[in-house]
């Protein structure tokens, strides 16, 4: 019951927090300098969808009809810019899949990576190896992922040609992302993603494995028989794992935002770029759109990190007092 009142507060406060948002959004770039419309073929159609939009009424009249629009038609809107009188949903689902992708595949690297190295620096504590580990643990999570960027573009793409130094443009053209060149031009900017994550992860892997095995159910354990491996395995790691879980879901949900500076760098058509496209065109609708996507995705990602916590430790009852 606790957790059911936890759950429905959390999200009536998403809801108001979204509602906020997007009405300082919506207000604030309307107040720019405003549109000039587009003339040419479609000019007919182009004025009856902005006098469907109420542009040539008052702000707030225009958000209540945006609003209208979103509730009854699921219409986010019209692009102008980016892509002339198509749909912002359209526009916004086609750049989807190579955010999606490029994120993936950096967290099935980085992932698996990053808590094998906290836990090998863990059970090495205090030798060379974990003073190696943390070492550069401190370096790659220092870096900002941009810097990375270059580096790898630099060495990797432009002086040693192993990989392409910007994303193939077969997607773009109608190709496969299951294609090998395709992949092959995804490689940098998943290395770019890939190294503050692992180091993220094995700096908290080994802090929390480090004080489970330090705790006293370890020594209960090994007094009853177990070796150190099965009561590291059993007990300290199942333990150290709890609040490492809600952090990777937390990335999990994250990789459809992406990486607006990676994106750009690596020439990603994602939406990332096509945030920063907007901004720079004045794509009202686009802007307002992508930002409450990058909403969404933020509110819903630590609802589910904290609900996932009562999940994992069942002596954890979120909302209870």
């Amino acid at each position: 019951m606790y957790m059911f009142k936890y759950i429905m507060k959390r999200v009536g406060l998403m809801i108001l927090t979204f509602f906020i948002i997007m009405t300082i959004c919506f207000t604030l770039i309307k107040l720019l300098q405003p549109e000039a419309p587009m003339m040419g073929s479609q000019a007919q159609l182009e004025a009856a969808r902005r006098e469907a939009l109420g542009y040539n009424k008052p702000i707030m009249e225009q958000f209540g009809i945006y609003l209208r629009n979103i509730f009854t038609n699921w219409d986010w809107g019209t692009s102008w810019k980016i892509d002339y009188m198509a749909n912002v949903g359209d526009v916004i689902t086609r750049r989807l899949p190579p955010t999606v992708l490029i994120n993936v595949y950096s967290l099935v690297l980085s992932i698996p990576l990053g808590i094998l190295l906290g836990i090998f620096a863990a059970l090495k504590k205090n030798r060379w190896q974990d003073h190696l580990i943390s070492t550069l643990v401190m370096i790659f999570v220092s870096v900002p992922s941009y810097v990375y960027a270059f580096i790898v573009q630099y060495y990797l793409g432009f002086r040693l040609g192993w990989f392409p130094v910007i994303l193939s443009s077969l997607y773009d053209a109608g190709g496969s992302w299951t294609s090998a060149a395709m992949f092959k031009s995804m490689m940098l900017p998943m290395f770019a993603l890939s190294f503050g994550t692992i180091a993220g992860l094995a700096r908290f892997t080994r802090a929390e494995l480090t004080e489970a095995l330090t705790s006293e159910y370890m020594l209960l354990a090994r007094t009853k028989g177990l070796t150190k491996g099965q009561a590291t395995v059993r007990h300290a790691l199942r333990n150290a794992m709890v609040p490492i879980l809600p952090s990777i879901l937390s990335m999990i949900i994250g990789v459809f935002g992406g990486s607006m500076i990676i994106e750009t760098i690596f020439a990603v058509n994602g939406i990332g770029k096509l945030y920063i496209t907007s901004i720079g065109m004045l794509d009202y609708d686009v802007f307002v759109s992508t930002s409450m996507f990058y909403t969404i995705i933020s509110l819903a990602s630590t609802i589910i990190v904290d609900i996932s916590y009562g999940f994992l430790d069942p002596r954890i009852r979120m909302g209870a007092k």
